[in-house]
């Protein structure tokens, strides 16, 4: 095993910073569950669990409509490793390895009601819509739901009898009630969710509400029929609080928002203000950094020089004729974090101080992000012909399906798996998200950091006992600049890493926003060149045959850096990127299948990756 040396730089050596091992004096606002009992496999300083919480059944509208035959309690069974129907004339679907926690989340709106037109004794099936939601034909079925889905994003009629509240709540107490069936503490996580599909002029503002547990959960879900204004959701969120209940929302997939996910004003166009900060802060912590709609880290168009800025980029709104978003800034988080750090220098507040997961968002109750065992995100798609060449009735769709990503997983750091300790960690922030791999990242910061801390087994019990982990709030400077811990392990049976960086951002004392990146951990021994550039780390990928080795990379990295531009006047938030050797994309392992060249518009190969949330840090 290779172990990249700590970068050391001069200055190390410094006072401790006084921290609190779990964060939360810099997550007031924060709604944390108490831990009541402890479970096998409980750990101080806390385990890695992977999971996805953004999962669709035949319970939602568009999962439904695209032939999905499955409901949230095969959801679960397929999360932890049994095999469900998959349809769409393809075979069953089964991960290679159980997930540690997951969530169904569909679609509030229409919750169930499509379902229910299957049957005969539902007032729902004499609708004249519901010969064509229920046709057999995936060209009726789907545009059906389209022309359904653009009455609601722009205001058309819409036959009120969908909306029976009555229905829906049956449906939603069912959700809840499968949830609870399926938990298993200290094995198998499981969360109540819904997901709140604000879609104005087909822009997304989508949210996932996920609860941290069944008590007092409201009897009906919040969807954008009630309002599609993020701060109603927000309200409705704070009264459920009151009333009792235990819950977050994650927004997702800004860059089909067109600008609006991360807007510099509200709903009404007004000035972001220190109060909108606070609220939207307390009810959405974390953020949907990548998932099958694509990544929404950053863009070429905004960070020209970030080399790996244009990955899985997926370049639409969610109009069903395909349009493109022409608004970069407010549709990727790396940019949100800045716009956050410049809005609290105003003295407004940090409203987009996210921490980040990855997601799923599949439509076929099975969350596959194996690049080499993806099954598409909607059930149509459970073929590798229909997902390379498309099922649905035009071309502008079927382009959209291929450059769909396999999805991502969401990485919590939790003292046991629970509900509690779970739900606990993505609300103080210390999460991480991947593109789909199982690569583990830790990110710690502080300003007493040094080689020695890192050289024995304890280390992460001295890395929280001296700084603060991702998520949180570097203390005040006196004079120091901070120092950082950064560790990452590559999946047991996934491929090697390439590097580690540190994405820095930040806004001079004159206003001016910066972002940095820093190479702090490159594998095999590299260095860079006289004119500073890094040598590629290669590329095994064999193209032909969807294969690739672990002849170059590192298994992992283990170091100590510290900001050697760190100015203590400017607001700034650091951030960390792990990626992986090349392998091949599921776009490829589905030609080999079917014993055809990959396409030439889709990538052969991915460089599969993790990032971290942030640690910010605030002048004094």
């Amino acid at each position: 095993m290779k172990l990249a040396y700590s970068l050391i730089i001069s200055g190390l050596i410094m006072a401790g910073c006084g921290s609190d091992k779990n964060n939360e004096q810099n997550n007031t606002d924060s709604e944390q569950v108490n831990v009541q009992e402890r479970t096998e496999g409980y750990n101080e300083d806390r385990n890695a669990y992977f999971g996805n919480v953004h999962i669709h059944t035949s319970y939602s509208f568009d999962g439904y409509t695209n032939k999905c035959i499955t409901g949230p309690a095969d959801a679960y069974r397929w999360a932890k490793g049994e095999s469900i129907p998959g349809g769409g004339g393809g075979g069953d679907l089964k991960i290679k390895v159980p997930l540690d926690f997951y969530a169904v989340s569909d679609h509030a709106e229409w919750l169930g009601v499509f379902k229910m037109m299957e049957d005969p004794e539902s007032p729902l099936s004499k609708l004249e819509i519901a010969k064509y939601i229920t046709s057999p034909d995936p060209a009726v079925s789907f545009k059906a739901f389209a022309d359904l889905l653009y009455a609601h994003s722009t205001g058309g009629a819409i036959d009120p009898a969908l909306s029976d509240t009555n229905i829906i709540k049956s449906i939603w107490k069912e959700i809840v009630e499968t949830a609870d069936t399926y938990y298993e503490p200290g094995k198998f996580t499981t969360f109540p969710a819904f997901e709140w599909s604000s879609n104005p002029n087909t822009r997304n503002l989508h949210r996932v509400v996920v609860f941290g547990n069944t008590e007092n959960v409201p009897s009906i879900p919040f969807s954008s029929h009630d309002s599609e204004d993020p701060e109603a959701l927000w309200d409705w969120m704070d009264q459920s609080r009151q009333n009792g209940a235990t819950l977050l929302a994650i927004p997702h997939n800004a860059n089909a928002s067109d600008g609006l996910m991360f807007s510099l004003t509200n709903w009404n166009g007004d000035p972001i203000s220190s109060q909108y900060s606070e609220t939207r802060m307390r009810n959405e912590p974390i953020y949907e950094m990548s998932q099958i709609k694509g990544t929404s880290e950053t863009h070429p168009d905004l960070s020209p020089n970030d080399e790996f800025a244009n990955f899985e980029q997926w370049d639409y709104t969610l109009a069903a004729t395909a349009d493109r978003p022409t608004h970069r800034e407010g549709s990727f988080i790396r940019k949100a974090l800045m716009d956050g750090i410049q809005i609290q220098k105003q003295g407004n507040g940090n409203p987009f101080k996210y921490g980040v997961i990855g997601d799923s968002d599949s439509h076929n109750s099975a969350a596959s992000v194996e690049e080499d065992n993806y099954t598409g995100k909607f059930a149509i798609e459970n073929k590798p012909e229909h997902r390379l060449n498309g099922p649905l009735p035009d071309e502008k769709n079927n382009r959209q399906v291929r450059e769909f990503s396999s999805g991502g997983l969401a990485g919590v750091w939790a003292e046991e798996n629970t509900r509690e300790s779970i739900f606990n960690a993505m609300h103080r922030k210390e999460t991480f998200g991947t593109s789909g791999t199982r690569l583990k990242i830790r990110f710690f910061g502080g300003y007493n950091y040094d080689a020695a801390d890192i050289s024995n087994d304890g280390w992460v019990h001295t890395a929280y006992e001296k700084g603060i982990p991702m998520g949180g709030d570097l203390p005040a400077a006196n004079g120091k600049n901070p120092t950082f811990i950064i560790y990452a392990i590559k999946e047991s049976n996934g491929a090697n890493l390439d590097r580690a960086q540190v994405i820095k951002g930040w806004v001079d004392d004159s206003g001016k926003q910066h972002e940095k990146i820093f190479n702090v951990a490159l594998s095999d021994n590299r260095v860079p060149n006289a004119k500073g550039i890094i040598p590629p780390v290669g590329n095994t990928v064999d193209i032909k045959n969807a294969s690739y080795t672990n002849d170059i990379g590192d298994v992992e990295f283990l170091i100590t850096w510290t900001d050697p531009e760190f100015s203590a006047s400017q607001y700034c938030f650091y951030y960390v990127r792990v990626l992986e050797i090349p392998t091949p994309r599921w776009s490829t392992y589905d030609a080999k299948t079917l014993g055809i060249d990959v396409r030439k518009d889709l990538p052969a190969t991915i460089q599969e990756r993790g990032w971290s949330s942030p640690i910010w840090y605030t002048p004094q």
